[in-house]
């Protein structure tokens, strides 16, 4: 049987605006915009400075250089990096701005627009009552905040991203834990928390098991429901290497992605750039949702074909007879009709997998935001034990993480989802008492409080909990209910204008990344933790604080000088020593200054099957198949001639996390957000024609005027942008996680009525 199945996208079911491959020649065309530009200087400046990546987990940077990865590999920096700077080193926003600008008229700015405001470069306040903001003394930001954290510790609660450090993320958390509250709610909640809870089930780890170095040994890759050409770019070099050494991709996603069939890396000018290099060896469109069904088919294939490693099973794992068993119970019929994946196409999946001495499993956001995201990782991480695949070199289970310190938040305890061991009592040894057992708020967890009247102060360390949330009505109510409301940002967002508290909400600027005076380090999504060097703002007569400075100064006048002398930890070399006596793996990080030798964190990659759980075994666990309906339009509140569709929320090409960079989505051809991607298949049946106007309509509200656009998408499922969609839509939440179904939302589409003149 032939394993070359949809090498190709099915072009009839796509648009002329698709180019042939991704990448190539515009990402050229886009560097050369920017760098040849009047902001090129200081563009090229930052690139070339010793600090990691802003943009994705697998981004470049530390001590080895600007353009150079964990391996010491030149070029590269990709588009997203640049997209990314380009936006920190914008002018300031003006000094009289919000003089002039109520808050009224800020709401009605797009994520895009509210981004190209410019820098945050002196801190202000929006009180009750008050239409605009207005500039605000420290003394009484700092008077305001001790105020607010003084307040009962189970109503005090933070929110971050992974944009900062790791030395901001363990001052906020320990400055959280030492008030008695574990309300640790973190972006990492809303996408990757599924992959933590199965991961830590199954290996007692919470991260990829695989190194970059890893990677490179394998002969085989995984990859479902990531979307790495566009939002993983560095990547695409890896598995470009790996085709060229004769290696198998496959790739499991509802929507055909031209960068994952062709991509044109500029790592690679001859051989890659302009003609593309192939990527998906085989490419399976599953029904949104089915992704357990379409494993275990892979499994029962894997039983079928006689490649189940049973000798591994029995020395490496526990439970593994009841995956075994649950593979042969269940039907051809009874799998296929849940994924929507023939047969012989999971069964060619199954002898690519099968025939390969070392496969890495790495998925994304496609695979976690789901009501059944924990079985969903659980059933690819089966997959990969059933055949040996974790556990030695090129081969194991590789979550493709989204921001760029997203994981080093965690690994610095900003969770609510319980601390390992070790570090709790590192914790508690060094605050003197045991840390507070109630059970802290996760994102959603944390909005529901919040509009219940349970939350007096919020802080919010980077990250647009507004925006980021589905439901952006109850969000933009529940975050009203919270007395105040402390931004810490570089750039102002969405959320800066929707999410505002009950009395002030301040936002406070701080330096980047590359701007700070301290050294600091982050933690890539494969567990290699980079040291950036000291850097300068290109903002005169700025009133910015570093995250490290306020954080300490803060805490110092809520806690005094308990459990730590928070002034001395303003340089962060001295907070480097706490991490590496209170966090596990991190030991290396007590000489780093004196070292400057980046690592690996100890204990995290898995080369040999040993495994840190009480028996040293890898614990599987069974996945039940999934029911996968859909409503009828009348309890979407919809006409009943209405076209009900699973929707899929996605960036577009040129968007970071809830950070728009340009309007359109040429890989896609979509040329603007407001836009829906469908199946032609699907509007045809419907009475429906491509670029007509429709209204998407969710369980929570709808969008008018959406432009149709065919695309390369299973029948369906439909595709549409976020923050924008997360109004129409409060979705359902993965019970052990708490991340929300943003990837299968039921929608009812219909077309807008024709009004006569």
């Amino acid at each position: 049987m032939s394993q070359d199945i949809h090498p190709t996208p099915p072009f009839d079911e796509t648009n002329d605006q698709t180019p042939d491959i991704g990448g190539g020649l515009p990402v050229i065309e886009y560097w050369a915009k920017h760098t040849l530009s009047p902001e090129g200087p200081k563009l090229w400046k930052t690139l070339f400075h010793n600090s990691a990546c802003l943009s994705c987990s697998w981004g470049t940077g530390g001590q080895k250089g600007g353009f150079t990865n964990e391996e010491g590999e030149q070029l590269q920096r990709c588009m997203k990096s640049v997209e990314a700077i380009s936006a920190e080193i914008k002018p300031p926003i003006p000094a009289h701005f919000f003089d002039t600008h109520s808050i009224e008229e800020l709401q009605h700015l797009t994520s895009m627009e509210a981004d190209r405001l410019g820098r945050l470069s002196f801190p202000v306040i929006l009180r009750a009552g008050k239409s605009h903001y207005e500039r605000i003394s420290w003394d009484e930001i700092y008077d305001l905040a001790a105020e607010a954290l003084r307040k009962s510790p189970e109503r005090v609660a933070s929110y971050s991203s992974g944009r900062s450090s790791n030395e901001a993320a363990y001052l906020l958390q320990l400055m959280i834990r030492a008030l008695g509250s574990n309300n640790l709610a973190d972006c990492s909640d809303l996408c990757h928390a599924p992959s933590t809870f199965a991961l830590n089930q199954m290996f007692a780890t919470k991260t990829s098991v695989v190194s970059l170095e890893n990677l490179k040994h394998a002969d085989c890759v995984v990859l479902t429901g990531a979307n790495s050409a566009y939002n993983h770019p560095r990547l695409m070099n890896e598995l470009i290497k790996l085709r060229d050494r004769g290696g198998k991709i496959i790739v499991i996603n509802p929507v055909m992605e031209i960068g994952l069939v062709k991509f044109g890396s500029p790592a690679f000018p001859i051989k890659s750039l302009i003609p593309g290099s192939p990527i998906a060896s085989l490419y399976l469109l599953p029904i949104p949702g089915s992704d357990v069904a379409l494993f275990v088919g892979i499994q029962k294939a894997l039983i079928e074909q006689g490649f189940l490693n049973t000798e591994y099973l029995q020395a490496h794992t526990e439970g593994w007879e009841a995956i075994v068993e649950q593979a042969q119970a269940n039907s051809w019929e009874t799998i296929t009709g849940i994924c929507g994946v023939p047969q012989p196409e999971i069964e060619a999946a199954a002898t690519v997998i099968g025939t390969s001495e070392r496969v890495v499993f790495g998925w994304a956001m496609g695979i976690t935001q789901h009501a059944n995201g924990v079985d969903n990782v659980y059933s690819i991480a089966n997959t990969a034990l059933m055949t040996g695949n974790v556990g030695k070199e090129g081969a194991g289970v590789m979550p493709v993480r989204g921001h760029s310190n997203v994981q080093g938040f965690g690994s610095m305890g900003v969770t609510s989802h319980g601390l390992k061991q070790e570090m709790q009592q590192a914790l508690e040894t060094l605050l003197g008492r045991p840390l507070s057992r109630v059970k802290g708020y996760d994102t959603r967890a944390l909005i529901e409080a919040a509009d219940d009247g349970k939350i007096d102060s919020l802080i919010c360390l980077g990250g647009n909990l507004y925006g980021a949330n589905p439901d952006l009505t109850q969000a933009k109510h529940a975050i009203a209910q919270i007395e105040t409301v402390i931004y810490l940002a570089t750039k102002p967002n969405i959320g800066h204008f929707n999410g505002l508290a009950k009395h002030n909400t301040i936002i406070i600027p701080v330096l980047n990344r590359f701007e700070n005076p301290h050294k600091t380090t982050v933690e890539s999504g494969n567990n290699f933790v980079r040291l950036n060097d000291e850097g300068k703002t290109h903002l005169t007569d700025a009133d910015l604080i570093p995250e490290v400075e306020f954080l300490t100064e803060l805490a110092g006048r809520v806690h005094g000088e308990y459990p730590v002398n928070w002034r001395k930890l303003q340089d962060t070399k001295y907070v480097r020593q706490l991490i590496g006596e209170t966090v596990p793996g991190y030991e290396k990080m007590k000489t780093i200054d004196e070292t400057k030798e980046e690592f690996t964190i100890a204990g995290r990659i898995l080369t040999e099957p040993k495994f840190s759980t009480p028996s040293g075994k890898a614990l599987m666990f069974t996945t039940p198949l999934p029911t996968l309906t859909l409503p009828q339009p009348k309890d979407l509140n919809a006409p009943d001639h209405s076209l009900v569709l699973s929707l899929i929320t996605a960036r577009s090409y040129s968007q970071h996390n809830t950070v728009v960079y340009k309007i359109g989505d040429k890989y896609r051809g979509m040329p603007h957000r407001n836009c829906i991607l469908m199946n032609s298949l699907d509007a045809e049946r419907a009475g429906l024609q491509e670029h007509g106007r429709v209204t998407v309509q969710g369980n929570a509200g709808k969008l008018e005027h959406v432009e149709i656009i065919y695309g390369a998408i299973r029948p369906g499922a439909a595709l549409m942008f976020y923050p924008e969609v997360n109004v129409i839509f409060n979705a359902k939440i993965e019970a052990r996680s708490g991340t929300p179904a943003f990837k299968r939302v039921p929608i009812a589409v219909y077309a807008e009525a024709v009004v006569s003149v």
